[in-house]
């Protein structure tokens, strides 16, 4: 199970100042620069490389990424690309880069493995940052937001927590039908994400879990098929009274629906969930509509999805990020490959 976890292709796609955003087939392209979306998903990544293997290379990364993100931040938001001449392009990010940042600063912050300059910087960055949660109006945003808080834990955290949660939850009461349990008209980009954030922060309130597991089974009634897992695919995603796209279907999706249905298993104790995390980490070895696997072997990258033609052969930052978690989490549940 170790050989599974390759990290060549992080470092040839990570440079001094942080992971680059994309790549034509297996080399980045700086032309593309970068973006704190990537580098806040990287600091996830590399703190759970540190945790298997605390070595200085890990940490080394987790600094760099957690860098990025510091210098990132401004009045309290972040902003999101950046060129190759480290200037960004913005002067403020989107509301989901706002949300990826703070998930990853909870995540990073609440792993007692991880060293105390990293944990203190990043609480440092949330305590600065957190407050701007009360402006976002993005659905997503507030879903991404709301993991991070809800591992952060702190006296901070509390208000915005609860005050997060209860829109999600309100949004899905007022969009939810008999034939369409989600929080949303339209399932798009990173769906699971939504019943994800309510797991993680269900606390006492049953309701919550409720919600979740509502939304998350409906999520899964249109991605499992046939045994295997399908996401909606990209173009066209997946419109209240219409079918779901079938391409093309991107790791991200993977990963974010693994990462939820575990968390569904671990709350309710659902084997369900365990064998559907599972179906969504096999997608990327070749349990899949198209029966390819989406690792290259000869740089340890992950192409980008799969098209109705076949692989999209760019190994992108979001890529190898999204399989790599999925494969360190698989390895810390004690799978393989062949489940």
């Amino acid at each position: 199970m170790k050989k599974m976890i390759d990290d060549r292709y992080v470092f040839r796609i990570t440079d001094d100042t942080g992971m680059l955003q994309h790549a034509t087939l297996g080399i980045p392209d700086p032309k593309e620069g970068y973006t704190s979306d990537d580098n806040a998903r990287a600091l996830i990544m590399a703190a759970m490389l540190y945790g298997r293997s605390p070595e200085w290379k890990y940490e080394n990364l987790t600094a760099r990424y957690l860098g990025f993100l510091l210098y990132a931040e401004k009045d309290r938001w972040f902003r999101n690309f950046m060129g190759y001449n480290r200037n960004f392009l913005e002067k403020r990010g989107s509301e989901d880069s706002f949300g990826r940042c703070l998930m990853a600063l909870g995540c990073t912050a609440a792993n007692p493995q991880m060293p105390g300059s990293i944990r203190d910087c990043c609480e440092k960055l949330l305590a600065r940052t957190a407050s701007s949660c009360s402006s976002l109006t993005c659905l997503k945003g507030k879903a991404y937001a709301l993991v991070g808080l809800s591992l952060w834990k702190s006296k901070e955290s509390l208000l915005y927590t609860q005050m997060l949660r209860d829109s999600i939850v309100d949004t899905y009461v007022q969009n939810r039908r008999e034939d369409w349990r989600w929080f949303e008209t339209t399932m798009t980009y990173c769906s699971a994400i939504l019943p994800l954030a309510l797991f993680c922060a269900c606390g006492n309130e049953k309701n919550n879990c409720t919600i979740a597991a509502e939304s998350l089974d409906f999520l899964l009634e249109n991605t499992m098929k046939n045994g295997f897992f399908k996401p909606i695919g990209c173009k066209g995603w997946f419109v209240r009274g219409g079918s779901p796209s079938a391409y093309d279907e991107q790791p991200v999706e993977a990963c974010c629906t693994m990462l939820a249905c575990l968390k569904a298993y671990q709350t309710l104790g659902n084997k369900k969930y365990l064998q559907c995390a599972k179906s969504c980490f096999l997608w990327y070895t070749g349990q899949n509509s198209l029966h390819l696997s989406l690792i290259d072997p000869e740089t340890g990258g992950c192409r980008d999805g799969l098209t109705k033609n076949g692989l999209n052969g760019n190994e992108g930052a979001e890529s190898i990020i999204c399989w790599l978690i999925a494969a360190i989490t698989a390895e810390k549940e004690g799978w393989s490959q062949n489940d």
